[in-house]
């Protein structure tokens, strides 16, 4: 499956993936064939930063 389009979509479907299956964004995105940088730069776009921390995408400072 293609990562969705729409940023905040996208933000609920690598926030659930990051839950429930994979233990780093890295792995979700060789898992599932997405860009690391391109799945960043849209959420970074739409307000969101990746927290390594709490393997999740969080609201920016």
């Amino acid at each position: 499956m293609s990562a969705p389009k729409d940023p905040f979509i996208l933000l609920s479907w690598v926030n659930m993936k990051l839950r429930d299956t994979y233990p780093s964004l890295e792995e979700l995105c060789a898992s599932e064939g997405e860009a690391k940088e391109e799945i960043s730069e849209r959420l970074k776009a739409a307000g969101y930063s990746y927290d390594s921390a709490k393997n999740q995408f969080v609201i920016l400072p």
